[in-house]
């Protein structure tokens, strides 16, 4: 689990990128369509076009970090493609390297009775 930090925030760049990218395009992309700083501690998250793949790149303030997750099986469930970026939270973040409906969690298990 990568370690955030409070206070920063979460961005998922809608739609699909390449893929090959690293860092530096990936910053480029964030600085340019999203209209964000990508060197101002925020976390942002980019899918591929399978959807089972996602980077994320964070600049931590000492350096640069690049974070790729593949899914087994299954895709990553991604908002609808549109321009800029939608905001979610650090918890649902976890929820989506789990491979979790973000959007809408659901228990799986809760107990009826103590004892």
């Amino acid at each position: 689990m990568i370690p955030v930090p409070s206070g920063v925030r979460v961005w998922i760049a809608s739609g699909h990128t390449d893929m090959r990218k690293g860092f530096a395009s990936l910053a480029l992309l964030v600085q340019e369509k999203l209209a964000k700083d990508p060197h101002g501690g925020h976390l942002f998250v980019f899918r591929g076009r399978r959807g089972d793949l996602i980077k994320i790149i964070w600049h931590d303030g000492q350096g640069a970090c690049l974070f790729a997750k593949r899914l087994e099986r299954g895709r990553f469930i991604w908002p609808t493609p549109s321009e800029g970026a939608v905001p979610m939270s650090p918890a649902q973040l976890g929820y989506m390297l789990e491979g979790i409906d973000w959007r809408a969690p659901q228990h799986t298990w809760r107990p009826e009775i103590a004892g």
